[in-house]
């Protein structure tokens, strides 16, 4: 892939904790990769409390390749596939195999004014990859940033999706937009006590954008659960 000028970027990213780790706690994390369509893979994660064995995560991400000079999306190549598909598992295996698991999810574009905003964010030498670009991970700071207070203070994270569509480099400038999300009772299969679970957590809408031009750079939907004490 080096020789080809060939980069794997994020596309889209899901996430799902079920318990946080206490002090002290063991976690054993699981990744595989599988090959998704013409110019792209998937990465997937299981994370496990070792003591217990039992699932407090998961986590799901799909990958394009992209011509590092012409940032183009490139075409996954038989030569390409061969050198990474000897590390995927020979039978496919997904971490949300049901049906209508929120990695599935569509998410919809906040549009602007936002409920909560914080603008003109800017990275860090720390957000930067090898090839000088924001990685993926700093993009959860960004669209955390502009959460109600309120909300960090009494709820804790249980999911986040987010939709990569721009590039962001060491010298731009990013807006953090979000909104809670209207409810929405055909989600939730139906049942009153998956209604009533749903309603439980809090869904927002992110949207990061450059603050010059207002592309958009990220889009984002989390859900929080009230906070156990």
């Amino acid at each position: 892939m080096r020789k080809l000028r060939l980069i794997w970027v994020t596309s889209r990213m899901h996430i799902e904790i079920y318990k946080y780790p206490a002090w002290s706690d063991v976690v054993e994390i699981e990744t595989w990769c599988q090959g998704e369509g013409k110019i792209g893979t998937r990465r997937d994660w299981i994370l496990k409390d070792l003591a217990s064995g039992e699932v407090i995560g998961r986590a799901t991400s799909k990958w394009v390749m992209m011509n590092q000079d012409t940032r183009r999306l490139q075409r996954v190549s038989d030569e390409v596939r061969e050198e990474y598909l000897v590390f995927c598992p020979r039978t496919p295996r997904l971490a949300f195999p049901e049906e209508d698991n929120g990695s599935l999810k569509k998410i919809p574009k906040l549009e602007d004014p936002a409920e909560y905003s914080r603008l003109g964010l800017v990275p860090r030498r720390a957000d930067l990859d090898m090839n000088q670009h924001v990685n993926n991970v700093a993009y959860i700071g960004w669209v955390l940033e502009s959460m109600p207070q309120e909300i960090i203070d009494t709820h804790e994270l249980h999911t986040i999706t987010l939709d990569y569509r721009r590039e962001c480099q060491h010298d731009d400038m990013v807006d953090s937009l979000t909104s809670p999300e209207l409810a929405d009772d055909d989600c939730t299969n139906g049942s009153a006590t998956g209604k009533q679970h749903e309603r439980a957590r809090r869904p927002y809408l992110h949207f990061l954008r450059f603050s010059g031009t207002g592309l958009e750079i990220n889009r984002g939907r989390t859900e929080w659960r009230k906070l156990v004490r």
